[in-house]
């Protein structure tokens, strides 16, 4: 957990949203039908939108899903980055890994 969530993680607005959101889909991951563990956010929580209700709170962003979807659904988002040279110029996929990374 990012240093900047955990007051919100924390909090009972969340521990109810989330518990309320798991019982409404069974328990169960949206992806697989396996028993769910975390309430992901499927637009990411940052520094900027953490104090928005539309996106911490807003079942429509929300999405119950297993360890093993979780952790899939992370790995993804970090192959959808791109990278550039030191020029800016974006390069192809899987070249340039530890030149720089940003987000499309």
């Amino acid at each position: 957990m990012k240093e900047y969530a955990k007051q919100f993680y924390r909090s009972q607005a969340w521990r109810r949203t989330r518990d309320a959101y798991a019982k409404s889909v069974n328990g169960l991951c949206e992806r697989c039908k396996q028993a769910g563990d975390i309430v992901h956010h499927k637009i990411y929580i940052t520094p900027r939108n953490i104090n928005d209700p539309q996106i911490v709170l807003n079942w429509d962003n929300l999405e119950l899903l297993c360890q093993d979807c979780h952790n899939k659904e992370h790995l993804s988002a970090r192959e959808k980055r791109y990278h550039v040279d030191k020029s800016g110029n974006i390069l192809p996929p899987g070249a340039g890994k530890n030149i720089c990374s940003g987000n499309r």
